[in-house]
């Protein structure tokens, strides 16, 4: 099974601090790590983990960043020779969370913002050969629409991890085959504010004035609500003894579900698949410590 995933990279670099400085004060005292992030990579990962021929369109720097995402893929098996570099610095968030877990986060796009449709063009041989494309938004939506229509066009099914969700113009929506948003995402496809009330079956219903593909929408810990045409069903969350990060759960969902719909389950059993890995995730510090391999899905589901 193949998959093509077009989507980001970019550094997490966080800083625990006892409260936040104010103007031109320096504190110390603070507790530092960085790591990998960006959805597209995380997802990347995830799915070659789980045994998927992966390859990756993304945009990094000439810098230790983009060094350390090429390593990254290198070990895990992704095929990253598509992966542009460009003279822009490496998308990196900056992160400042207090003891009390509120938390302020700074994200420079940078290489990011320098692909174009251009670049899904020059990707097209991978799409094409691919049994799934994944594409989430945070890059260019330029560039997240031409890599849907191109797999359109060549017949390859598509799946939009719709985050950060934005209003999608409406040609779009024919060129997604699942999309699985969690319940603010799809509020905002569907046109209202994030923190309106409206929940699981009224926000598909309301999804549905403008969509007509399969919707997979993530409820966390109440699991997940699928909808294809209007046949509606309920998938039960995977039961976890403790939650310790729930930051990679989502990423880790996304390359599963692609997984199993590429080696073509059915769908219900391929988002209780994409639940289970999504489950082993939250119980393991860190995005790409937490994704799982097969082994850990597989036990989870026998639970």
């Amino acid at each position: 099974m193949k998959i093509a995933v077009v989507g980001s990279y970019g550094a997490g670099l966080t800083m625990r601090v006892p409260r936040v400085p104010v103007a031109g004060e320096t504190l110390s005292g603070g507790q530092f790590a960085s790591g990998h992030g960006g959805k597209g990579s995380n997802q990347a990962v995830a799915a070659a983990r789980l045994g998927a021929e992966v390859s990756f369109l993304t945009a990094v720097g000439a810098d230790q960043f983009g060094a350390a995402a090429r390593d990254l893929w290198a070990a895990e098996g992704v095929d990253a020779t598509g992966v542009r570099t460009t003279e822009a610095a490496t998308m990196v968030g900056v992160i400042l969370v207090e003891s009390d877990g509120e938390n302020r986060i700074v994200i420079a796009p940078g290489a990011l913002d320098t692909l174009t449709p251009a670049d899904v063009e020059g990707f097209a041989d991978r799409i094409a050969a691919a049994d799934l494309t994944v594409v989430c938004l945070e890059i260019p939506l330029p560039v997240a629409l031409a890599a849907l229509r191109v797999a359109h066009e060549r017949g390859v099914p598509t799946l939009l991890n719709p985050a950060p969700a934005v209003p999608l113009p409406d040609e779009a929506w024919q060129w997604i085959d699942v999309l699985t948003p969690n319940a603010s995402e799809a509020r905002v496809l569907a046109g209202l504010d994030p923190d309106d009330p409206t929940t699981g079956d009224d926000l598909i219903d309301l999804l549905r004035t403008r969509y007509a593909g399969t919707v997979v929408l993530t409820q966390g810990a109440e699991g997940a609500l699928v909808d294809v045409a209007g046949r509606r069903s309920r998938v039960a969350p995977v039961p976890v003894p403790r939650v310790v990060d729930t930051t990679g759960a989502g990423d880790a969902f996304t390359g599963a579900l692609a997984v199993a719909l590429a080696r073509g389950d059915e769908l219900t059993e391929a988002v209780r698949y994409a639940a289970a890995a999504g489950a082993h995730a939250v119980g393991v510090a860190e995005v790409i410590p937490a994704l799982p391999g097969p082994d850990d899905v597989a036990a989870l589901l026998r639970k």
